[in-house]
């Protein structure tokens, strides 16, 4: 030990390694001062601004955003909002608005947030759809925003809204989300209207020139009317079809609603508008998923006499429309999406259905062909598929492939059993070659393709010939 203490005390005698000594120590008080500094100013600095926050998220009745003091009771206290109601930020404030949306000023630039935060938007039906979208579109930056319904919230529609909790259980749906978006953007201008849209109450529930209408109501009357309003008075908007009943999110598109097929609420929405002259021109946001998977929820003995008095308001469905949350949520949101974008001048195309028409007509060609070849008394042509009818086939019973061979290339559609009647449950696809061997067998199916082919294609068209039945 005495040996170890004389070596290190000839070694710190050494004016060298006093010296590197010295330095060393030198450099961990600088890099300590340094580093401690720095600490002190990062935790004054985040005091700091979380102070100026809080200040300015504490309202009162002299509030610099203009806002009454009391956000959460907006059905007393209703402030009406238009294209044209300021919106009052403090330099502050707008530095934590630009922070909050900093990842959509990268996305759209500049130009194309200063649209979407000067824009106004209307939401028609604060459910599970237009409560999603409404949000998006708030944390997207739109700072003007008219929600409207006349329904409550009640503990089934915590599975699908978006700012439903148990605490608002029995609150109107709009002052739910209102209340909702004060935490995420105080300085935004919500107008709550708990109200029952009809044709009679459009123009006023509507005004103040809105950029663009979201229609989420799902009575069928109530959103043709609505529609019919905002095509006569050139109003942007966009609808909701159905997403009741549906699961496969893969399916959900955009389109005009005169493209839009296998969607009963689009179909009969259509029907609607071509009476009062509207033939196209109205974006949609539906499912092409095939109906018939669940079914409505039946009526109790009770109700069967007289339905119509156990129905909410007149007019509107007895029976209770099966809901997977995620779906009304998708729809809500894939609107926002659509808005944003086009309000930012930053276009889309939705493609449900582009660059597929002329390929559903080549095939609604080909297989009027093959049917003419039939003659009447070996079971000739009963029924000429339109060419949707061919996309349906196509797309939805084959996924766009060959039954036989799997194949993308040179698709046709052909009878299946030529000794019945042509449909969507006895058409299958095939390529050409193989079609055109297909017709000329002679015998029973099975003695020309393996058991496996025969049961995968009989099995799909048994399952289309059940859904045909909801068609």
């Amino acid at each position: 030990m005495s040996v170890y203490l004389e070596k290190l005390s000839r070694a710190l005698g050494d004016t060298r390694v006093q010296l590197v000594t010295t330095a060393v120590a030198a450099s961990a008080v600088t890099v300590g001062v340094m580093w401690g500094t720095r600490k002190a100013r990062r935790t004054r600095k985040t005091r700091r601004l979380k102070h100026d926050a809080e200040d300015m998220l504490t309202l009162d009745d002299s509030d610099d955003f203009g806002l009454p003091a009391d956000r959460h009771t907006s059905t007393e206290n209703l402030v009406a909002v238009t294209k044209h109601t300021p919106v009052h930020l403090s330099p502050n404030e707008e530095l934590l608005i630009q922070e909050q949306l900093a990842r959509h000023y990268v996305f759209f630039g500049q130009e194309g947030m200063a649209k979407v935060r000067d824009s106004f938007v209307v939401v028609v039906g604060a459910g599970g759809v237009g409560s999603w979208a409404a949000l998006m579109l708030l944390r997207s930056g739109v700072q003007r925003i008219r929600v409207i319904d006349f329904d409550q919230v009640t503990l089934s529609s915590l599975n699908r809204h978006a700012a439903a909790t148990r605490a608002n259980v029995g609150t109107p749906k709009v002052d739910a989300l209102k209340q909702s978006f004060a935490d995420i953007a105080p300085h935004a201008m919500v107008e709550a209207r708990v109200a029952l849209f009809s044709a009679e109450t459009a123009a006023d529930l509507l005004a103040g020139s809105p950029d663009y209408v979201l229609d989420c109501i799902d009575n069928m009357d109530t959103k043709t009317d609505l529609l019919e309003f905002c095509k006569k008075h050139n109003l942007e908007v966009i609808s909701a079809m159905g997403a009741g009943m549906k699961s496969d999110p893969s399916r959900v598109q955009i389109a005009d609603i005169s493209d839009t097929f296998e969607d009963p609420m689009s179909r009969a929405v259509r029907r609607r508008l071509k009476l009062r002259g509207i033939m196209s021109g109205v974006n949609v946001v539906y499912s092409t998923e095939k109906p018939g998977k669940v079914q409505l929820l039946s009526l109790a003995e009770s109700q069967k006499d007289e339905p119509g008095d156990f129905s909410v308001l007149p007019d509107f469905r007895v029976r209770i429309v099966p809901v997977l949350g995620t779906m009304p949520a998708m729809f809500g949101v894939a609107m926002a999406t659509h808005v944003l974008t086009e309000l930012a001048g930053f276009p889309t195309e939705p493609l449900p259905v582009k660059g597929r028409h002329a390929l559903y007509n080549r095939l609604q060609c080909d297989l009027g062909a093959r049917e003419s070849k039939i003659p009447p008394e070996a079971g000739g042509p009963r029924m000429q598929m339109r060419a949707n009818d061919c996309g349906y086939v196509l797309e939805e019973i084959w996924r766009g492939r060959s039954a036989i061979s799997g194949s993308i290339e040179r698709l046709a559609l052909t009878r299946w059993r030529r000794d019945q009647p042509m449909a969507t449950y006895n058409c299958v696809c095939m390529t050409k070659p193989e079609a055109d061997r297909h017709e000329k067998l002679t015998g029973d199916l099975e003695d020309h393709y393996p058991a496996e082919t025969l049961e995968y294609i009989e099995r799909r068209l048994d399952e289309e010939k059940q859904l045909s039945k909801w068609r």
